[in-house]
């Protein structure tokens, strides 16, 4: 295992080429004091302004939003940083829902999948260490389910209240395999990146993120979680009963 220390290593460079790529911006006519507007937003007044923006520059310098849109967004993953769901509305708002729901399917996918790497290569020791008791009931969950263990995962990922940094960082420490893990992401995180990038086409009608996440809405997501599980249980039984005749 690799230090540890190469995680501050990678995330300031990557950090060093994000804030190079957010402050060389192209020029537009009719904006001021545009390098001071491209930050990650932390609201949703803040969101809109900088949808506002991008969506001026997307007119003429589609390449540059889109490198950008998606850098930003695989740095937040990669580095389990918090806020994905402003940069997914964000790309409902700039591109559409159709348009920007696979798109931020893949990057979170590959963000997640760039956090799996760096834990498994530098931070698995740390990861047990901060959280032993998260990590041995993972271990157990994932051993008893390893026969559907793409459905288990899955359900864990439409639940919408399983901490996915944890999931993202404890995996390669519980043996999960990177193509079920970046697989899991991928179609997991679908409703929620669905609901958001969907909401965010209509992004000056929201007042706060409440407006996404209505009890409805986190009832639904529960259902997807449960409809995940059954295949598992059904292999898992027939197993069973393979296991009782033989």
């Amino acid at each position: 295992m690799g230090s540890v220390l190469w995680i501050p290593t990678v995330l300031g460079l990557f950090t060093a080429y994000l804030y190079i790529l957010s402050t060389n911006v192209p020029e537009l006519k009719g904006v001021k004091d545009e390098n001071a507007r491209l930050n990650f937003p932390s609201n949703l007044e803040e969101l809109t302004s900088l949808a506002s923006t991008l969506q001026l520059y997307k007119t003429e310098h589609l390449l540059y939003v889109l490198l950008l849109f998606c850098s930003a967004y695989i740095y937040k993953q990669t580095f389990a940083i918090p806020g994905s769901v402003f940069l997914n509305l964000l790309g409902g708002a700039l591109f559409g829902v159709w348009t920007s729901f696979p798109l931020v399917c893949v990057l979170s996918a590959t963000g997640a999948s760039c956090c799996f790497l760096l834990s498994k290569y530098f931070g698995k020791q740390h990861i047990e260490r901060f959280f032993p008791d998260k990590v041995h009931f993972l271990q157990g969950k994932v051993e008893e389910n390893k026969d559907s263990l793409l459905f288990f995962l899955l359900f864990l990922r439409f639940f919408p209240m399983t901490p996915n940094w944890f999931l993202n960082m404890a995996s390669p420490i519980v043996n999960v395999p990177i193509h079920l893990f970046f697989l899991s992401v991928l179609i997991g995180l679908m409703p929620f990146n669905f609901i958001c990038v969907q909401t965010g086409g209509m992004l000056s009608e929201i007042k706060s993120t409440d407006d996404i996440f209505t009890s409805g809405t986190l009832l639904k997501l529960g259902a997807i979680a449960v409809v995940a599980l059954v295949p598992g249980m059904i292999v898992k039984k027939l197993k069973d009963r393979k296991t009782k005749s033989e």
